[in-house]
């Protein structure tokens, strides 16, 4: 593939902060952030100019990656927030706000460079000192028996997005749905430093809002017909899971720490797809209900056990592993046969999700 035009050698500028162009493009980016902040925050609708859909949103992540920004110092300052956002989910408005309002103070007083720098470094130390301390304002006393201020707190985020166009009756049922959520993320009998759960929250299109619920468990992806499959598998309440966190695709460049000794004029890839037939034959005869794979299932095992009504998910991933794993009770191995409840497969806190449905 040719290229359209010559590349060219990057540029060094050292455009300096107080030029006319510097700030009039930091006045519009902070109109716009300044306009989505708050209760009171407006939507902007965002198009590229040249055909396509139209976003309409005040929420910082999706305005930033939709505004198109050509400014160096911009696409700095929008790359540094859009950091922010991805490492702490929320303030990215009140982060743009800041960020631009120091600027033009920077600006206004004519400081030198270093000065700023110095200056900067020693408001943060006093903002995260304060922060920290049992004096601060920012900080809630939380009483668990008594959920009001949390639902106050869940009520005015969500009051904060116009976007949602949700109905006060809505907004109370989501609020206490969202707070539910994160209430059983909470391990039992918690002390000291705690690890909570994490929250999936899966948009369905086409159902009201008022329908939504909270459903604990593992969320795992898979098609509707391999879900039909699975519930009329046991009548009891009983269901026998195989978990690998092997691959089983037959690559034998992932032997682990064994070796593979083929004799001569073996076919290699027909000795380890017996032996992968071998092991579904086991699977079968313990009367496994459901395997689950961190990696690849190679297709022949796959179909083998369907043909035997074994649902076979794989590419499960890192992720998932670690929950299934403490679920379980057992550590990492190749195999892991066991038996899980059905009520107890859905009641451990490990991953949650609220179903928020969208009308």
């Amino acid at each position: 593939m040719s290229r359209l035009e010559a590349k060219k050698p990057s540029l060094c500028k050292s455009e300096p902060l107080t030029t006319e162009r510097v700030r009039t493009t930091l006045s519009v980016l902070k109109r716009i952030v300044t306009s989505c902040y708050g209760p009171s925050g407006r939507l902007k609708q965002l198009h590229n100019g040249f055909g396509g859909y139209v976003c309409t949103t005040s929420q910082s992540s999706a305005l930033l990656s939709h505004l198109l920004v050509t400014h160096p110092i911009l696409k700095i300052l929008t790359a540094s927030i859009q950091n922010h956002v991805s490492s702490f989910s929320d303030c990215g408005l009140f982060t743009a706000i800041l960020c631009c309002n120091l600027i033009e103070n920077v600006q206004r007083l004519g400081l030198t460079p270093t000065t700023v720098i110095r200056l900067n470094k020693h408001l943060l130390s006093l903002c995260i000192s304060y922060l920290k301390s049992e004096t601060c304002g920012c900080r809630i006393p939380v009483d668990f028996s008594s959920t009001q201020i949390l639902l106050c707190l869940v009520r005015s985020i969500l009051t904060s997005k116009p976007a949602c166009m949700l109905t006060r009756k809505e907004t109370e049922h989501v609020s206490a749905l969202i707070l539910r959520a994160f209430l059983l993320t909470i391990p039992e009998n918690a002390e000291g430093h705690i690890i909570l759960g994490k929250s999936l929250i899966v948009p369905l299109k086409g159902q009201r809002v008022i329908d939504s619920t909270v459903l604990p468990g593992i969320l795992i992806e898979m098609s509707e017909v391999q879900l039909m499959r699975l519930l009329p598998i046991k009548k009891s309440t009983a269901l026998k899971v195989a978990l690998f966190c092997t691959t089983l695709s037959g690559d034998t460049s992932d032997t682990g720490e064994g070796t593979v000794v083929v004799s001569y004029g073996v076919s290699l890839e027909n000795a380890v797809l017996d032996q992968l037939l071998n092991l579904g034959r086991q699977l079968i005869s313990d009367h496994v209900d459901l395997v689950l794979c961190q990696k690849v299932i190679h297709p022949s095992l796959k179909q083998f056990l369907n043909m035997h009504r074994i649902i076979a998910i794989d590419r499960i991933g890192v992720t998932l592993m670690e929950p299934l794993t403490k679920m379980t009770g057992k550590n990492h191995s190749l195999l892991l046969p066991l038996t899980v409840n059905k009520s107890h497969f859905f009641e451990q806190r490990y991953f949650w999700f609220v179903s928020l449905l969208t009308s």
